[in-house]
């Protein structure tokens, strides 16, 4: 059985010919029987470990310093990463994650870390979801399941200005892959402000086979008033002007309805499940203006299928005071979520360090 896609509580009785590993950093490699054996004067920890030494959680951090990459998972394959935990310091949007599958040179997945997992905000909201978990205090957990065939490459890239501290874990598999199984992609972009009267782009330039299964977007609100009347439209397998897949507004998308509203209260209501979830950050008060909002959308039970091309794209509408659609200008990042045969085209350079502010 293959030990990653299909494993879940249906089917975790059975037995498997997977082989466990895990890599942190008191066993950078994952290898077997190789953990916990950091020399005291060689750890992180080795002040506080300097009266018990070896074997007593000697390194269980690194430090990146400023403008420095650090390679946190090198794994030969066949395998598949199913649990990624890690906690950062600094400014979330200064460290970014890149992952590569089988030696390519581009990454397939290039994210700063707290857009990543649903927290584009730099400031800490609960989540519970199926495919991202984020716990107190600043715990970062993803579980999408990520097989690769013959090699998997992660790092961490520090622009700030300051050394960093992390903790990580990676746990995943040594298994056989299926041919069918796809390679897990996901794509960062940020517009700030919103040219007026256009349409946001989530992703863009997917070429081949695959299934899209996720939206995450921190969307930050530049008027007054409610500014989710957008429809999301997903345009496949050669569709023109028109999309096969039409949203009928943002907050339909993302689960909810009528604004969010908790109306006894007057005011947003934010929300976590398996499959959606929104958080607010600011002061909250409905329709106020520089409110900062964090949605997420998995479509981990209703996958958008494409046979050889796709693009997502989402409008930003607010209303004006005689009842007509108001296109905004609004601070929009988004991280796109997919499978796909192969590995996609480079993608569109990573803003820099100013670009990616939240100020």
């Amino acid at each position: 059985m293959f030990d990653g896609l299909n494993m879940g509580m249906g089917n975790l009785y059975l037995l498997s010919n997977a082989k466990t590993r895990s890599i942190s950093p008191e066993n950078f490699t994952g290898e077997k029987g190789k953990g916990g054996m950091c020399e005291l004067e060689n750890g992180s920890a080795k002040s506080a470990a300097r009266e018990l030494g070896r074997g007593w959680k000697v390194n269980p951090f690194i430090r990146i310093p400023a403008g420095e990459t650090f390679v946190i998972a090198d794994v030969e394959g066949p395998g598949c990463i199913q649990h990624i935990w890690l906690t950062p310091t600094g400014f979330w949007r200064s460290t970014i994650l890149r992952i590569y599958w089988d030696d390519r040179e581009a990454p397939s997945v290039e994210c700063p870390i707290g857009d990543f997992f649903a927290s584009g905000w730099n400031e800490f909201s609960q989540i519970s979801s199926l495919a991202v978990c984020v716990n107190p205090g600043s715990a970062f957990n993803c579980y999408w399941p990520m097989p690769f065939r013959k090699h998997c490459r992660m790092t961490l890239e520090n622009r700030s200005d300051d050394t960093i501290t992390m903790y990580y874990q990676i746990d995943y598999t040594l298994t056989d892959v299926p041919e069918d199984a796809g390679y897990f992609h996901a794509q960062f972009r940020r517009v700030n402000p919103l040219p007026y009267k256009s349409n946001y782009v989530i992703l863009d330039g997917v070429r081949g086979k695959g299934q899209y299964v996720g939206t995450y977007m921190a969307w930050g609100v530049n008027n007054s008033g409610w500014w989710g009347e957008g429809e999301i439209k997903f345009f496949l397998d050669g569709d023109g002007e028109f999309p096969t897949i039409c949203g009928t507004g943002t907050e339909d998308y993302f689960c909810g309805s009528y604004n969010f509203e908790n109306k006894k209260e007057h005011r947003y209501q934010s929300f976590t499940t398996p499959y959606a979830g929104m958080a607010v950050t600011g002061t909250d008060g409905l329709y106020r203006s520089q409110l900062r909002f964090g949605l997420y959308r998995w479509h981990i039970m209703d996958p958008i299928r494409f046979e050889s091309d796709l693009k997502v794209t989402i409008q930003a509408l607010g209303w004006r005071n005689d009842g007509r659609y108001l296109p905004l200008q609004d601070d929009i990042a988004s991280v796109a979520f997919w499978y796909q045969d192969g590995v996609a085209a480079p993608f569109p350079a990573l803003p820099d360090r100013d670009a990616l502010e939240v100020i």
